[in-house]
């Protein structure tokens, strides 16, 4: 049955996500925070800076106005970068009510508050984190839009706000898991950026393969590790969420992640980097908010610590990989903790 669904905002995700929307028969209004923005969505049926080439399908309608966005919207999707997530929510907040689902796609963490993505929009909304879903996995927003085989995860709490969420979004070319362990499945999406930036630096090194392989394995462990001690299920992390999101990430040609860490790996300042971007890079911001989960956690992250000490301490990228391949000699298998384990099997 065609749902009135809003999405939040209009960059290429959400405009992806809005189209997968169109596609099933939906009723979409698209967010957009400028009335030009708007025009070219709703009349040249484009958006020319985040999808170039991609036309829009008519059940898509942009606005720039929150109130006309979710103007007895039954659903909300939201997919604003997370430097941008706490101001989008409190826009968000006078327009929405609690029996309206509610999912965000946003792979980050707020930066000084070291907070997901559903913390910030639950404390804006004034609700429980029960009711805020998130949507994971391996998913360019490139090839969802061109209707390429992509298949996802919607994590929640809430196993009803779960389905729903599966109904709106599955159809014959992407396919829905769902999940309630939210936890994991956030710090996954939000983590796998920092090893993206870290394979993409190898890269750009010209390192080879045995580097980036060893560097993405080494990454998922310290992302299970971190995980597993904040309390989600070690389980997630080998799953879509997981180790599915990571190596499409650190491997993409779409990746801004992985593009970001090449040109740092030949030698440019992260300035000049993100200058020539254009659009947000996710890891950058949530390798700081790594560092110092780290430390309040007192768990070991050392490929994300020498990529922070590249971002923000100006190591040379050569030192920083040398100053992995350094230390002392270990066990590969880290153990989970047991009481973790059980948690999850009971």
């Amino acid at each position: 049955m065609a749902k009135k669904v809003c999405v939040l905002v209009a960059g290429s995700w959400g405009t992806a996500l809005a189209m997968v929307l169109a596609d099933n028969g939906h009723d979409v209004r698209l967010w957009a925070r400028s009335e030009e923005h708007v025009r070219e969505i709703n009349e040249q049926r484009e958006n020319s800076r985040f999808l170039p080439g991609v036309p829009i399908p008519t059940g898509i309608r942009a606005t720039a106005d929150m109130q006309e966005a979710l103007h007895e919207a039954e659903a909300v999707v939201i997919a604003a970068p997370s430097k941008a997530m706490r101001e989008v929510a409190r826009a968000l907040k006078p327009y929405w009510n609690e029996k309206m689902l509610c999912v965000h796609a946003t792979k980050g963490m707020e930066t000084g508050t070291l907070k997901r993505m559903s913390t910030v929009i639950a404390e804006e909304l004034g609700c429980e984190e029960s009711h805020i879903g998130v949507i994971c996995g391996p998913s360019h927003a490139e090839e969802v839009a061109r209707r390429l085989p992509t298949t996802i995860v919607v994590a929640s709490a809430n196993e009803e706000a779960a389905q729903r969420a599966q109904n709106l979004l599955m159809n014959a070319y992407f396919r829905v898991y769902t999940n309630r362990d939210v936890l994991g499945a956030e710090l996954a999406g939000a983590l796998k950026n920092i090893i993206a930036l870290g394979a993409g630096m190898s890269d750009g090194l010209q390192n080879g393969d045995n580097a980036k392989a060893a560097l993405l394995t080494r990454g998922l462990a310290e992302i299970t590790r971190i995980g597993t001690e904040m309390g989600a299920n070690p389980l997630t992390f080998s799953g879509l969420a997981g180790v599915g999101d990571l190596v499409v990430t650190a491997t993409s040609k779409h990746s801004r992640n992985w593009r970001a860490g090449y040109m740092l790996g030949q030698g440019k300042p992260l300035q000049e980097v993100l200058d020539s971007m254009g659009m947000v890079v996710e890891g950058i911001r949530t390798t700081e908010a790594a560092h110092f989960i780290s430390q309040k956690y007192k768990v070991q992250m050392p490929i994300a610590e020498q990529l922070y000490r590249v971002l923000f301490d100006g190591l040379d990228p050569k030192t920083a990989v040398e100053a992995l391949m350094g230390r002392g000699p270990k066990t590969e298998m880290e153990m989970i903790s047991q009481e973790t384990w059980e948690q999850w099997h009971t």
